[in-house]
């Protein structure tokens, strides 16, 4: 089984995907989108999100990274993914599933299932742009407002020559609501000749395993169970491996929370570390009831040091010794 971590805005950053992918399981990460609009963007952009490409395109455990492009134009597209490949990125995914009003407006995104022809150009037009050796994949949702053309949009990633495609089970309405319809996508593989991975909707090791069955995929994507349960990866890894596995703890999960805060890079905000963290938190809680204590006490702060503060206090009231001049 293949398990690639999802690029999930606004949560699943460098230093997420350093952490998540330091407990295991994954094969493959993919960035957050990098939006273009009309130009070829800078190095410095690509770097800023991605920043594992000054390190091959490896995060520190090993995982490769693909740069995820969003945009509309199918040749200012094609001119990043092409410099997205020569600054190390493993591959190029092509987003057209986020569902975000904001993006969809500026017609990037999901909006673009409506148009599979668009989509093909797009596809294309990378396709043509990168090394033949290098992955070209997209991500799909089934529709728009509903799969009634969800064959034609599959049929439109495989004539412009696509790698891969991940199809998150759901259309642009559905959003994030459960459930994930897994069972939609094997009428649609079977008229795929290049890798489908499933994607939504799983969160647990029980998920991961009913999902590959309804689906058809040997291929996961995990997303915002992976958020709640960190070392989901390493778990399913370990179940389909037949190993014996110890989840992660929740002091294990804030002593790598605490970690992380001395690395973050000088270019971020002074809010970054608490607006990311209340974010996780909001995930933790599914499966840590401790995350909510947490998340109640800095849920109105936002200088760094008063939320490490906080973080200190769970560890030592467990124990745990923390020097609060680390990351200072």
């Amino acid at each position: 089984m293949k398990l690639t971590l999802a690029p999930m805005e606004g949560v699943v950053d460098f230093q997420m995907r350093k952490l998540l992918t330091k407990l295991g399981g994954y094969d493959l990460c993919v960035t957050e989108f990098v939006r273009v609009v009309d130009i070829t963007l800078s190095r410095r952009k690509f770097f800023r999100t991605c920043p594992e490409l000054a390190n091959g395109g490896f995060t520190d455990s090993g995982t490769p990274v693909r740069v995820q492009l969003l945009g509309q134009e199918p040749s200012v597209l094609a001119a990043n993914a092409r410099k997205a490949i020569m600054l190390g990125s493993h591959g190029i995914d092509l987003n057209f599933g986020c569902p975000a009003k904001a993006v969809n407006k500026s017609r990037g995104g999901a909006v673009l299932l409506q148009d599979p022809q668009q989509m093909f150009n797009i596809i294309s037009a990378v396709r043509d742009a990168v090394p033949s050796e290098q992955v070209v994949s997209a991500k799909i949702r089934l529709g728009y407002d509903d799969d009634s053309n969800s064959s034609e949009i599959v049929d439109a990633v495989q004539q412009a020559g696509a790698s891969a495609l991940v199809i998150h089970a759901r259309t642009k309405r559905d959003g994030y609501n459960p459930p994930a319809y897994w069972e939609k996508i094997p009428a649609l593989k079977q008229r795929m000749s290049i890798p489908v991975t499933a994607n939504g909707e799983i969160w647990s090791v029980a998920d991961a395993l009913l999902c590959q069955t309804r689906s058809g995929c040997d291929s996961l994507m995990l997303g915002r169970g992976a958020l709640a349960m960190p070392d989901l990866a390493a778990q399913i890894r370990a179940h389909v491996e037949g190993r014996a596995y110890q989840p992660i703890s929740w002091l294990d999960i804030v002593n790598d929370i605490v970690e992380s805060a001395g690395n973050l890079a000088q270019e971020h905000s002074e809010f970054y570390f608490s607006s990311r963290l209340k974010q996780w938190l909001v995930f933790l809680k599914r499966q840590y009831p401790q995350a909510q204590r947490v998340f109640n006490c800095i849920r109105t702060l936002h200088d760094k040091q008063q939320v490490l503060s906080v973080l200190y206090s769970e560890l030592n009231s467990a124990g745990v010794d923390s020097n609060h001049n680390d990351f200072a």
